[in-house]
């Protein structure tokens, strides 16, 4: 897919990275990211590489909007997490499983996150919570996609946080703006009048 718009998002796990969930909000997060699906689907390609609490929160907003769902989103899963795929995943027409790497936890999402940004022409990705992943994605982003903007929304906290505070010159708004939906069609430079098409 051509100008499409990358989805890196989690919500921290306390015990597994205690620092990003204590500056997380659980609220905020779901709401940005049902925001981003709100503005996007139907006039960009969306694509994400799965994630439990993440998979379903899209597929409940793009229930509510009159486009193709397959057709819009593409969703790369590392064939590591086999047994603990989503059961959303089944809803998904356009999935890319990325073999598993020796397996080894660290490879097999490198070489899944390889092909996320070598295989796609991307205009932008938005950051959204997450911990130490999300960092992987933003520096990997930059490396494959030096043209593509970035978004981190710092005001979901976790790794978009620390990532907001590395945009030089700082960007307010990413920060202190609530309103994810204005926000976004903003960052992404989509407008609201903007006609939603069912499929590309």
């Amino acid at each position: 897919m051509d100008h499409a718009i990358f989805l890196s998002a989690s919500v921290p796990d306390p015990k597994r990275a205690p620092g990003f969930a204590k500056t997380a909000d659980a609220v905020a997060i779901s709401a940005a990211v049902s925001a981003l699906v709100h503005v996007v689907l139907g006039r960009r390609p969306l694509i994400w590489g799965g994630h439990p609490a993440i998979t379903p929160m899209i597929w409940v907003v793009a229930e509510g909007l009159s486009v193709e769902y397959g057709a819009w989103v593409h969703l790369y899963q590392s064939r590591f997490f086999a047994d603990r795929f989503p059961e959303d995943n089944a809803k998904y027409r356009n999935t890319t499983y990325v073999d598993a790497v020796d397996g080894d936890r660290e490879k097999s999402l490198l070489e899944m996150r390889r092909r996320l940004f070598t295989d796609h022409s991307y205009l932008a990705a938005v950051f959204i919570g997450g911990m130490g992943g999300v960092i992987d994605e933003y520096d990997l982003f930059r490396k494959h996609q030096p043209g593509g903007t970035v978004v981190p929304i710092g005001s979901t906290g976790g790794a978009a946080l620390e990532l907001a505070g590395r945009l030089q010159p700082p960007v307010a708004e990413l920060v202190d703006e609530l309103d994810y939906v204005g926000l976004l069609y903003r960052q992404l430079g989509i407008s609201p009048k903007e006609p939603r098409q069912a499929v590309p």
